[in-house]
C-alpha cells in the first residue's frame, strides 16, 4: 500500500503535544505517512466562530483517516463571552467540535477498550479470602453508541411554544412540568433509532465473536427509561438469539453497573450502551486500568471507511502551560494502535503496544500519575518521566 495522508488534529491544551509525540512513535515504528493539520478547537470557536472548519471537514472527507488530540468545552454562556466582539452579534452557539465530526460523518461506533498493563502502579486491586491482595486482569471492550441518544443535541431552554404543545400532550409531562412557566424549562431529548441501535449491537457481538469474548453486557437502564433503553435490550434480546446464541447476553442497569466494577471486572467481555451510558461506563473501566492516561478510543462509520482516533481523557489546559510536559501519552499512542488496526496495519499496531507494555512492565520510566504524584511542573525534577521521555522510552523499546 502507498503512502497515507493521514489528518492529524491536535485541537486544544494537551492534544498538541500528546499527538506530536504519538507520531514520533509511528515513524520510530516504520509507519509511512504524510500528516497534514486539521484546524480544530477553542481558538477557531473563538476568532472564526467555528470550532469545527468546513476546510477540516473538507480534509476528513477526502483522507478518510483522522488522529485527534482533546479538545476545550465551556458552557453556552462562557463559549459566547469569549468570542472575538465582532462575532458576538451574530448568533453563533458553540458546540462541541468533536460531537459535530461524529454527526457529520456517521461516526456511530465507538470503541473504547480497557485493558491491564502488567506492572502498572495504577492497576485497580482489591483484598481476597485470607486478607490476600488481588490484582484482577481487565480486559473489557466497551461499544458505545456514539451520534444518538443524550448528546444528539436536540435541546430546547425555554421550548418553542409548537414544542411545549407537544410535551403537554403526554400525560406526565402535564402533570409534572405543566404548572412551571415555560420560560423555567429546559428539555434535552434521548432519542435512539433502531438502524443504529442495531449497528451498535451487532457491532459489539461481533467483536465478541471474533475476539473469543464469552459475553456481551447490555448497559443501559430499561426498568426506568422503557421506551429507548427498554428497545436496546429487546433487540439486543433478538440479536444475540437469532445470530450469536454462542456468546451469552447479560443485562446490567447502569448505576449497578458502576457498583459492580470493583467487585469482578475481569467477568466483563464486551460491554454495549448508548450514549451517555457508554461514556459512564467506559470512564468507569478506564479508572480500573489506570486512568485516562490509558483511556484510547476510535469512532468510525464502517459504510464509508471514515475513522477518527482519539484519547478519552480532555485537554487539560493547565498542564498546556507547563515549560515541559508532563502528560501521559500512552493513551494517544494506544489510539494510534487502533488506527493502526483500523488501516490493516495490524503488525504495527502489535510491535507498538508491545514496546508500551514493555515500558510499562519495566517500571524504570513512569510518568507523574504512575507515580501518584500530584499535576505540578516539578514533577520531572522529582523523578518522573516527561511526555517526551515517556515516548522516548516506547520508541527505545521499538
Amino acid at each position: 500500500m502507498g503512502k497515507r495522508t493521514i489528518v492529524a488534529m491536535p485541537g486544544d491544551g494537551i492534544g498538541k503535544v500528546v499527538l506530536d509525540e504519538t507520531i514520533r512513535v509511528l515513524d520510530a515504528a516504520g509507519f509511512e505517512a504524510e500528516f497534514v493539520n486539521g484546524d480544530i478547537g477553542w481558538e477557531f470557536w473563538c476568532n472564526e466562530g467555528n470550532p469545527l472548519p468546513e476546510r477540516t471537514i473538507n480534509l476528513l472527507k477526502e483522507h478518510k483517516i483522522g488522529l485527534f488530540g482533546a479538545i476545550t468545552s465551556k458552557p453556552k454562556d462562557a463559549a459566547f463571552e469569549e468570542l472575538k466582539p465582532e462575532l458576538k452579534e451574530k448568533g453563533l452557539v458553540y458546540a462541541s467540535p468533536i460531537v459535530g465530526l461524529r454527526q457529520h460523518f456517521g461516526l456511530d461506533i465507538c470503541l473504547r477498550p480497557c485493558r491491564t498493563y502488567k506492572g502498572n502502579p495504577l492497576n485497580f486491586i482489591r483484598r481476597g479470602i485470607g486478607d490476600t491482595i488481588e490484582e484482577p486482569e481487565v480486559d473489557v471492550a466497551i461499544f458505545r453508541q456514539n451520534t444518538e441518544g443524550l448528546y444528539g443535541g436536540v435541546e430546547w431552554s425555554d421550548p418553542p411554544q409548537q414544542v411545549y404543545d407537544a410535551l403537554m400532550t403526554h400525560p406526565k409531562f402535564a402533570k409534572n412540568f405543566g404548572h412551571h412557566p415555560k420560560n423555567e424549562i429546559s428539555v434535552s431529548t434521548r432519542i435512539f433509532t433502531k438502524k443504529h441501535t442495531e449497528r451498535i449491537l451487532r457491532a459489539a457481538f461481533e467483536h465478541a465473536n471474533k475476539y473469543g469474548y464469552k459475553s456481551v453486557t447490555l448497559c443501559e437502564k430499561p426498568n426506568v427509561i422503557r421506551e429507548t433503553s427498554g428497545m436496546m435490550y429487546k433487540m439486543a434480546q433478538q440479536i444475540q438469539k437469532a445470530d450469536y446464541p454462542h456468546i451469552e447476553l447479560w443485562n446490567t442497569n447502569i448505576d449497578a453497573q458502576m457498583m459492580w466494577l470493583t467487585k469482578n471486572p475481569e467477568n466483563y467481555g464486551v460491554i454495549v450502551a448508548g450514549n451517555m451510558f457508554g461514556d459512564i461506563v467506559s470512564d468507569g473501566f478506564a479508572g480500573l486500568i489506570g486512568g485516562l492516561g490509558f483511556a484510547c478510543s476510535a469512532q468510525i462509520n464502517p459504510d464509508t471507511g471514515i475513522g477518527v482516533f482519539e484519547p478519552t481523557h480532555g485537554s487539560a489546559p493547565k498542564y498546556a502551560d507547563y515549560p515541559v510536559s508532563i502528560v501521559n501519552p500512552i493513551a494517544m499512542v494506544e489510539s494510534a494502535c487502533m488506527m493502526l488496526d483500523f488501516i490493516d496495519e495490524n503488525d504495527l499496531a502489535s510491535k507498538i503496544r508491545k514496546a508500551v507494555a514493555d515500558v510499562v512492565a519495566e517500571g524504570k520510566v513512569r510518568t507523574y500519575d504512575m507515580m501518584k504524584m500530584s499535576g505540578r511542573p516539578d514533577v520531572v525534577e522529582k523523578g518522573a518521566a516527561s511526555t517526551k521521555q515517556m515516548a522516548d522510552a516506547i520508541i527505545a523499546k521499538l
